[in-house]
């Protein structure tokens, strides 16, 4: 699937329920458009009053990148890694061969919690040796020029955008970026003509490529375009988020990313185990999330069925 697209892509709740007890909003993988370049699952967890409490669990062949709007959440991981993130703040944490974490809010009550997080999809080359986590809390700004109305802003999260590029880790050829728009702004932003894109809408409102976008939900842009016009009539935040198209086979189940469906099998099969491939979160004891069944078919890479 080549060339500019106009794919609008609705979240869907999911209960999350147990030691969670929360719901989010799912919007990638959709059940047409898996990816987007290495972008391979984005939720949204809020705004809701919750006690937050995810238990120690694994992942395999992807990086977490985790974004905070309302709120602090609170990490830990098998690389001993324990810091809060709040606004303003990215987390990035690296599975390498195996890596596990836990994440909760922060505070002994229901506090008010909102954030995204994406996972990228790892290359094959990049799927072993040990985890890694790293925090950014000082993130390169881009100002945009506008059409009309007043400049708008961006946070460059990931790789690069109008020549600037952010600090943190990439192993694919990546874009990701937060925009806000104030009220009666157009303009456009440049893109890499070979990525493909996909524009989010966090809050406000937004035309995006001269297509209505709601709260929530996220415009796939397809490729080959060197920029993308923005427009909203009372202001708008954004994420913009693409890449390089992910080539790999990708097989996706639970916490975990592949090639194939004997490399899930094996990843849950050490987790149950509890073999040492993903280590102990700092200042956890015994406390962790099992894994469920694997069901009783067999995993096959994800395909695009968008057209």
């Amino acid at each position: 699937m080549h060339g500019p697209r106009s794919i609008l892509l609705e979240p869907r709740k999911v209960p999350l329920g147990g030691v969670r007890d929360m719901d989010v909003k799912r919007i990638l993988p959709d059940r047409e458009l898996p990816t987007i370049g290495p972008w391979c699952f984005l939720d949204r967890f809020g705004p809701n009053d919750v006690q937050m409490r995810l238990f120690p669990h694994p992942h395999t062949g992807l990086q977490i990148l985790t974004w905070p709007l309302v709120g602090g959440i609170h990490h830990r991981d098998s690389v001993n890694s324990d810091v809060v993130a709040e606004r303003g703040q990215m987390n990035l944490m690296t599975s390498g061969g195996g890596v596990s974490h836990s994440e909760y809010s922060v505070g002994d009550g229901p506090v008010t919690l909102d954030a995204l997080q994406f996972w990228i999809a790892l290359p094959e080359a990049s799927c072993t040796g040990t985890g890694t986590f790293e925090q950014h809390s000082d993130l390169p700004p881009v100002a945009l020029p506008s059409d009309d109305g007043p400049a708008g802003e961006a946070v460059v999260v990931m790789g690069e955008l109008a020549g600037v590029t952010s600090p943190a880790t990439v192993h694919h050829p990546t874009v990701g970026a937060e925009i806000r728009l104030e009220a009666e702004t157009r303009l456009s932003i440049p893109l890499h003509i070979g990525f493909e894109h996909a524009v989010l809408v966090v809050d406000g409102d937004a035309h995006v490529a001269a297509k209505e976008v709601p709260v929530g939900s996220m415009l796939f842009l397809g490729d080959s375009r060197d920029r993308v016009e923005l427009y909203t009539e009372e202001g708008a935040l954004l994420f913009l988020l693409g890449g390089a198209v992910f080539e790999e086979d990708l097989v996706m189940w639970w916490n975990f990313a592949g090639r194939n469906h004997e490399d899930v099998a094996a990843a849950r099969e050490d987790w149950e185990s509890q073999s040492g491939r993903f280590g102990h979160v700092v200042g956890h004891g015994d406390e962790r999330i099992p894994a469920p069944p694997m069901p009783a078919v067999h995993f096959k890479p994800r395909r695009r069925r968008a057209a």
